[in-house]
């Protein structure tokens, strides 16, 4: 298996704030569901470590989070898609294409 680190926005901004915030749309929930897989996995547990980040930038596109080495990213994430992206992703390799929303760049960079 390939050693992966996914970074998960939970930053949170004041209520009302224009952009939004990860947090509000589930960003805490999914970095804890992503945490009770993993360390339940002995085989992701020994390849993949996930980190709670501030701001990654998309807020529009919140929750978001990055898969690296692939540098894929991952728009709209429920706390619901926490297992297709485990099994899909981190087990078998595949992107889950429904969420994917940039490869190998953040969101609206050139």
């Amino acid at each position: 298996m390939e050693f992966r680190h996914l970074f998960v926005c939970v930053n949170q901004r004041p209520p009302g704030h224009p952009m939004g915030s990860c947090t509000d749309k589930g960003g805490r929930e999914i970095y804890s569901k992503l945490m009770e897989k993993i360390q339940m996995d002995p085989e992701l547990f020994m390849s993949t470590v996930v980190t709670p980040t501030g701001c990654l930038g998309p807020c529009g596109m919140g929750a978001t989070l990055v898969v690296y080495p692939e540098g894929v990213w991952y728009g709209n994430v429920k706390p619901s898609d926490v297992e297709d992206i485990v099994q899909s992703h981190l087990k078998g390799g595949q992107p889950v294409e429904r969420l994917v929303v940039s490869r190998g760049k953040p969101p609206g960079m050139f």
